[in-house]
């Protein structure tokens, strides 16, 4: 992850704030500022200061079941000849692609994919991933059950 250019300091409003909407992500400034005592001015400037250095960003979390996704995956792919980075922003360019890492380890690249059926996992795997050239090893893995799925989880520590 890059830093951003502006670099703030949280403090216990900044946090109380983001807390307010990890509760509530469609919160109106108005609703945050009366819930801690503030101004929806506050609010607003304060969200806007932490969205511009890219310390905050709100965001909709869909439910994948809800949009006709039945079949979650786990791909873990080796690459050869190629740089890993390259095949990895060809993968992330796949419509049913919502997360690609680069990692370490016995493989180069994590993907989590979404299908709508298991129809559709042949092509995805054959038609799709395997008209990228570079990979030499494909290992997709079924997601049967989801434990956890939490975004706001980064820790926000207040300056001593």
């Amino acid at each position: 992850m890059k830093g951003s250019q502006l670099s703030i300091s949280f403090d216990a409003t900044d946090h109380a704030i983001v807390e307010q909407l990890r509760s509530n992500g469609r919160a109106t400034n108005q609703q945050i500022a009366e819930a801690l005592g503030l101004t929806a001015t506050t609010v607003s400037t304060r969200i806007r200061r932490m969205e511009e250095a890219n310390q905050l960003r709100v965001v909709a979390e869909s439910d994948f079941s809800a949009h006709g996704y039945d079949l979650l995956l786990r791909v873990t792919i080796e690459v050869e000849g190629r740089p890993a980075s390259d095949v990895a922003r060809e993968l992330a360019a796949l419509p049913e692609v919502f997360a690609a890492h680069l990692v370490t380890g016995s493989y180069d690249i994590d993907l989590l994919v979404a299908l709508h059926e298991i129809d559709e996992l042949g092509p995805f795997l054959l038609d799709r991933i395997g008209a990228i050239r570079g990979i030499r090893c494909v290992t997709p893995s079924t997601i049967v059950d989801i434990v956890k799925y939490q975004f706001d989880v980064v820790p926000i520590e207040p300056e001593a």
